[in-house]
């Protein structure tokens, strides 16, 4: 698979297999996905992998958590803030294809909850990463990570599985840091749900459609 056809290949995919990724395949792909480059070679990216029964315990906590009402909490602003425009318009229609696909409509709020929910399950996965930075970097060290993540994805994608890149995953990090050893002073920026594809499930029949080059492109003779 050369680099083109994976970009094409790879979107958010929410519906996963059981089957877990075999340890040394895992450590091949983190291997690769390390090579990434960043901003005078600083790689600021740390990454814990949670699975089996840890994995199964998060989602537990993570549950018991939201069920006490605790607000989200997460160490980095939301990545949806400031949206306007066609940005706020593209958000939307992302929202609209999503919940169309399942078949809930805009006044089921209770269907949409419960799909909504779905990221803390990790959307079945069988693995999931938790990426974090120093608390005390920006913008810039972001863009190292990334870079990081689309380099993982990619290779994720090279060898046959997928993955679903989740800001919702940085909202409650108390949980994942008593699993965890996330360096202290480090603050989740995402997650990543990641193993084998369920083929066929509804929820992976979400596409996602591309504003045209030429709205986001310039080319200057």
């Amino acid at each position: 698979m050369n680099v083109s056809d994976a970009i094409s290949a790879r979107r958010s995919i929410r519906g996963f297999k059981p089957d877990p990724v075999a340890p040394e395949l895992l450590e091949k792909i983190f291997n690769t996905a390390s090579l990434a480059p960043s901003n005078c070679n600083t790689q600021p990216w740390h990454i814990v992998v949670v699975s089996g029964q840890a994995r199964i315990d998060l989602q537990t906590a993570i549950f018991a958590e939201m069920s006490a009402g605790k607000a989200p909490s997460p160490a980095f602003p939301p990545g949806d803030q400031g949206l306007t425009g066609d940005y706020k318009d593209r958000q939307y229609q992302c929202a609209f294809g999503y919940y169309g696909t399942m078949g809930i409509e805009r006044h089921e709020k209770d269907k949409r909850f419960a799909l909504m929910m779905k990221n803390w399950e990790f959307f079945g996965a069988p693995h999931v990463a938790f990426i974090s930075m120093p608390t005390s970097m920006g913008p810039v060290n972001a863009i190292d990570v990334g870079i990081y993540l689309q380099t993982l994805m990619l290779v994720l994608v090279e060898h046959g599985l997928a993955s679903c890149p989740q800001g919702a995953l940085a909202f409650y990090p108390d949980e994942v840091k008593k699993i965890a050893n996330i360096p202290e002073g480090n603050g989740i920026i995402c997650g990543l749900s990641f193993g084998y594809e369920e083929v066929g499930a509804q929820i992976n029949k979400v596409i996602m459609d591309r504003a045209p080059l030429a709205d986001t492109v310039q080319f200057i003779d």
